[in-house]
């Protein structure tokens, strides 16, 4: 199968991955194989090919985001022909405490998609049959990728908060994930304040109906109930905390994070406020977020790339030259 393929001896900036043909996955108990049908590109692609996050194998095939057809291994459950979505969250050992303690999203030994094993930028994939997620109707392979991930971890990332409804919520920077959650949000009718740079994130910020937009400088009018950062900088978590009530929270979506920089304990943390980070995703939180989306026709605007132009679109990505998200299209 042709597949784009990073190396961890490469040391060039780019092209960060090389297209060529590999061999194709060979079916493995209590796993389907998937023809890949689109595969969203996520800025934890680009943290892993620019080495942000450690390499854990010499060759890897990226991409955690995937829509796919089961056509071999199917089961009751996965009949063949299935469309299914595979998500970063590929796998856990099922045995330790934090698995059976409801949290599978911080087992100790997790498989992810993309990182720990061969992922979908390829034609190709191999997944575990009870990580991967029957896909409601209603949106087109391009456009349901970006919610496998994106998607899901912005919505978790509500929930750690501890969005309630009607209240001010802050998020601060915009790409894919942000302006999937926004819509969420709206329907929980909270007022939705965005803290972004780029005038294009902030313009798509105002026609998806945010209450106020502002750049990376200001600051919301309004103290905020919750606030989520999407963007990889200790210096947004920062304005984000100083932007909260008492007894607010800062969720941080990102799974690698720049320096935080010294502030204040009495003016921005005392009054417990808090800050938490947001650890990948469970399979309930996709089930539940896909039916919303589902629910409330979530469509994210996506730029589709071929799988020979995957270096161009993780390039988009780290440019954040797109309005929406990057979606490769084998």
């Amino acid at each position: 199968m042709k597949a784009a393929v990073f190396s961890s001896t490469h040391t060039a900036p780019q092209p960060f991955l090389h297209i060529d043909d590999v061999p194709r996955p060979q079916l493995e108990v209590g796993h389907v194989l998937l023809r890949i049908v689109a595969c969203g590109v996520c800025r934890t692609d680009l943290h892993i090919v620019e080495g942000e996050l450690p390499p854990l194998r010499p060759r890897l095939i990226p991409g955690h985001q995937i829509v796919g057809e089961v056509i071999e291994g199917g089961t009751q459950e996965l009949p063949m022909g299935t469309r299914v979505g595979v998500s970063w969250m590929g796998g856990v050992d099922g045995d330790c405490w934090y698995c059976h303690h409801g949290m599978e999203n911080l087992c100790d030994k997790p498989v992810f998609t993309g990182y720990t094993v061969d992922g979908g930028y390829a034609e190709y994939v191999l997944a575990r049959a009870d990580f991967v997620f029957p896909l409601p109707p209603g949106l087109d392979d391009a456009h349901v990728a970006p919610l496998l991930c994106a998607g899901i971890i912005g919505f978790r990332s509500l929930r750690v908060a501890g969005v309630q409804k009607g209240e001010r919520v802050g998020l601060f920077g915009f790409g894919s994930s942000a302006s999937l959650a926004i819509a969420i949000l709206q329907s929980w009718q909270c007022d939705v304040y965005v803290v972004t740079r780029g005038e294009s994130h902030r313009r798509l910020a105002a026609s998806l109906g945010a209450t106020w937009v502002g750049n990376e400088d200001e600051k919301p009018a309004v103290t905020l109930d919750r606030a989520i950062t999407f963007a990889p900088s200790g210096r947004v978590v920062v304005s984000a905390l100083a932007s909260l009530r008492k007894g607010g929270v800062v969720a941080i979506n990102a799974i690698h994070l720049g320096h935080m920089p010294a502030f204040d304990y009495d003016t921005l943390l005392w009054g417990e406020r808090q800050i938490r980070s947001v650890a990948n995703m469970t399979r309930q939180d996709a089930r539940d977020f896909l039916k919303i989306a589902h629910d409330l026709r979530i469509r994210p605007n996506v730029k589709i790339f071929s799988l020979d132009d995957a270096n161009q679109a993780l390039v988009a990505v780290k440019q954040e030259m797109e309005q929406g998200s990057a979606v490769i299209v084998p």
